[in-house]
């Protein structure tokens, strides 16, 4: 099956029902099924007249808005490829994916022209056309391509996900990839048309564009799209009685936390059907808050960009604080130890997953793809996924307990070390820098930079450089000079040994 079939389930079933609410200030608009794919028509017709061809990755630097969900929906109706990137990166990043990846399109829209505009003299082999969201009129009208038959096989997603060398890496998601988890999920948490999910996460991430977009209009459910996440907003939406599932990191239900602490009103979600929350570990402390505040218990669950999900604590059963649950249907996982072997019950080690889900490999890197790989002694294929866990003896539910690799989690949004220190090796006078997460109770974690530099210099400047090279969110939030870094006899940092 691939994700056209998919839709095509919910779309039969009642072309009538709404399928997205477009929420923007005080204005909201919305599109039943029927009149969003024949959008979508009238869109995949357009691009395959301006040459879009299966196989074809489509670059899309957009912001949540109706425009991304078109358009993600036409290039797999044209029986592309859709290659989200994260609206944070700057020159640095989009540089590295667009040479990459070598899309045929750049779709955009008017408020990000000026960063795109750095590009101007880059190198981007490849690159057909650049379309602005607000002035689709060259894609109208044009004759309805022939209908495309994507196999399970055939890329959707080539969405990236950065490497612990700096550059980032593509993970090639094929159709079944995603069906695998879309309908794990549609089992796993018993979702139906009736559903309405509110949906503030970007769409150029896994949790927003695969667990929420994906699976609600799999489901035939409504999807309640805002911009951002505004507290306001959204604090007013999930008291409306108006939805029924959120989907949110530790940062978000902290700022709802916050937010709570200021009404009068009480923060009773009592009707919801269920509140979901991942790409980053939630704190006990804020699972048990919501829950004292709100009647609802979290769900936690655990995935990766190149695997989609993997685990999940039970829509019907226990949920336990600080554990992101079982695997999920058609998901294998275990725990090994440094030689790979399975480690018993109870003990720790590193996190490995197989099944339909897993994807294929890293775009045009197979020395990655085949290092992130184990084949077992019956040739099953695992998937190493760098991060450190156990499994309870008892219940069967996993916990995840660090990170083997250095990857610094901030707001859900991954961080790699390496990329930062790279970044700050070029600043004037600076000899070496070792990046670390420091906790944080709002982001979870956050980067902070120790720098060896020969001359005096001004931290703000520093900084200010960060944030022309690289995306915000990955700038340290501190930075200090030391006389050396902390190495062993081989000379490799010891970053255990620097004070975060």
């Amino acid at each position: 099956m691939n994700l056209l079939d998919l839709f095509a389930i919910a779309r039969a079933r009642d072309p009538g029902a709404p399928a997205l609410q477009w929420v923007d200030g005080e204005r909201e608009t919305e599109w039943s099924y029927g009149e969003l794919w024949d959008e979508v028509e009238v869109l995949a017709s357009g691009l395959a007249h301006q040459g879009l061809r299966p196989g074809d990755r489509v670059a899309c630097y957009l912001g949540n808005r109706p425009e991304f969900v078109l358009i993600y929906l036409a290039i797999l109706r044209a029986g592309a490829v859709m290659l989200p990137m994260n609206l944070a990166y700057r020159r640095r990043e989009l540089e590295h994916l667009l040479s990459d990846a070598q899309p045929r399109f750049l779709v955009t829209e008017e408020c990000q022209l000026p960063i795109l505009a750095e590009l101007a003299d880059s190198d981007l082999a490849g690159l057909k056309e650049l379309l602005v969201v607000e002035r689709l009129e060259s894609l109208r009208g044009a004759p309805r391509p022939p209908e495309s038959a994507p196999s399970g096989d055939d890329l959707a997603l080539l969405m990236y996900t950065s490497g612990t060398t700096g550059a980032s890496k593509g993970a090639r998601i094929t159709h079944g990839n995603v069906v695998a988890t879309v309908t794990a999920l549609l089992a796993a948490w018993d979702w139906s048309p009736s559903d309405r999910l509110l949906l503030t996460l970007p769409l150029f991430h896994t949790h927003g564009l695969v667990v929420g977009l994906t699976t609600a209009l799999a489901a035939g459910a409504t999807v309640r799209l805002h911009r951002k996440f505004e507290t306001e907003a959204v604090w007013a939406d999930l008291l409306s009685g108006e939805v029924d599932l959120f989907f949110g990191v530790p940062t978000l239900y902290q700022r709802l936390l916050d937010r709570a602490g200021t009404s009068p009103v009480p923060f009773d979600l009592s009707h919801l059907r269920l509140l979901c929350s991942g790409s980053a570990p939630l704190p006990a402390e804020t699972h048990q808050s919501i829950e004292e505040l709100t009647g609802q218990t979290i769900l936690e669950r655990y995935g990766m960009t190149e695997t989609g999900m993997n685990l999940s604590n039970p829509y019907a059963g226990a949920r336990i604080p600080g554990t992101v649950g079982k695997p999920l249907p058609g998901v294998s996982a275990r725990i090994v130890d440094a030689e790979d072997r399975e480690v018993p019950a109870g003990d720790q080690g590193e996190l490995q997953v197989r099944g339909p889900n897993v994807f294929e490999g890293y775009w045009n890197a197979p020395e990655k793809t085949a290092a992130s790989f184990v084949i077992d002694a019956t040739g099953h294929r695992w998937f190493r996924t760098g991060d450190l866990a156990c499994v309870d003896p008892t219940t069967g539910y996993f916990t995840l307990l660090g990170r083997s690799r250095e990857l610094i989690i901030s707001g859900g949004y991954n961080i790699y070390p390496r990329e930062i220190e790279e970044v700050l090796c070029t600043y004037p006078g600076i000899r070496a820098a070792a990046v670390v997460g420091r906790p944080s109770t709002e982001w979870g974690e956050v980067p902070v930079a120790f720098i060896v530099s020969d001359r005096s210099l001004a931290t703000d400047d520093l900084v200010a450089f960060c944030r022309s090279q690289i995306a915000a969110f990955k700038v340290p939030k501190e930075v200090r000079v030391i006389e050396a870094l902390p190495t062993n006899a081989l000379g490799k940092v010891q970053k255990h040994l620097l004070p975060t």
